[in-house]
């Protein structure tokens, strides 16, 4: 009997100790990264730990987040984490989602650029390859985007995603690879797009496809510098189309310049491309740039008016002048160049 129990207070003895030492802090060292996966189960998280050296046992660990009712909670991310943390710590750091806080990369683009702009600044700031970039933006691909499904199949397209990167300042994780980036612009663009509301009944009650919005507010973006006028513009553009006439649009010539021109001249409109629009009827066959939603939204929401040209004013304000008659456009230009 007295065997027995010398046997039974040993055996609870050396289980005691056993788990006296399993819920010990390991052994101090330097800190460390540790990963925990998104649906990692607790046991799987103790069996990380223990791998990384930062707890004794996880075995022992398990049964501690179970009596304390842990392990539910936990937030996946990257963790920085020491050897000798106390368990309590641990549990604590892990419910509270302290994760390692990525580097990150961040970049603006600006209202109106087009994808060369935008593949010359990312390259520029080290951010991507340009010809990689360039040569992902034009490939035929299934981007996860709504937007991109608009793009028709058309040669002509100078750029197929052309207009379809979001002007907006960007953060992504440090590393991202040009179709990271790529994607992530595309779905701005899905994002904006969704603000607009009822889009589909609207591009349809006007007779429109998303790839036409999105080039007329192209349009709009490069001619106008003042919000109040996007509109105005927006059905001045719509006017021409319907009329019809040629559009006559100084941006869409020089889009097909390697360097935009201070000032056109009359050999500089005679470049054959869809993209000219004083040689070719109706719209170019994509986006000349990438619009701000102000533009888009001017495009989806013309204004009304008779006008059928516009100039912009001499006096800085970067104003137009509208005209419906082409009497009254020839004025308007005399009238410019006086201010």
């Amino acid at each position: 009997m007295l065997t027995l129990v010398t046997l039974l207070l040993l055996t609870a003895a050396g289980l005691g100790g056993y788990i006296w030492n399993g819920l010990r802090p390991a052994e101090t060292g330097e800190a460390r990264q540790v990963a925990i996966e998104r649906g990692m189960s607790p046991n799987r998280i103790a069996d990380r730990l223990e791998q990384e050296g930062i707890i004794r046992d996880a075995f022992i660990f398990k049964y501690y987040l179970k009596f304390r009712e842990q392990g539910g909670a936990f937030k996946a991310g990257t963790y920085e984490l020491s050897p000798g943390m106390k368990h309590d710590a641990i549990i604590r750091k892990l419910n509270e989602g302290d994760t390692v806080k990525e580097e990150t990369i961040r970049f603006t683009i600006p209202e109106g650029f087009t994808l060369l702009q935008i593949a010359d600044k990312l390259a520029a700031e080290g951010f991507i390859d340009r010809t990689r970039f360039l040569a992902l933006a034009d490939e035929k691909r299934d981007w996860e985007s709504e937007a991109v499904r608009a793009i028709p199949d058309d040669a002509r397209l100078r750029h197929r995603l052309e207009g379809y990167l979001f002007p907006e300042t960007y953060e992504l994780k440090k590393g991202s690879t040009e179709e990271d980036i790529l994607q992530r612009m595309l779905a701005e663009t899905d994002r904006k797009l969704a603000e607009l509301g009822e889009l589909d009944e609207t591009l349809a009650e006007r007779g429109l496809t998303l790839h036409e919005l999105m080039t007329v507010a192209s349009l709009v973006e490069r001619e106008v510098v003042v919000d109040q006028e996007r509109a105005a513009v927006a059905g001045v553009i719509y006017n021409r189309i319907a009329k019809p006439m040629r559009l006559q649009i100084d941006a869409t010539v020089q889009y097909l310049l390697d360097k935009p021109k201070e000032r056109l001249f009359e050999k500089d409109l005679e470049v054959e491309s869809p993209y000219n629009t004083y040689r070719s009827d109706g719209l170019p066959p994509g986006p000349i740039s990438s619009p701000s939603l102000k533009s888009i939204e001017a495009a989806l929401q013309p204004e009304t008016n008779e006008f059928y040209y516009y100039v912009t004013k001499k006096d800085g304000s970067s104003e137009h002048l509208f005209a419906v008659t082409y009497e009254q456009h020839l004025k308007n230009i005399r009238e410019s160049g006086k201010q």
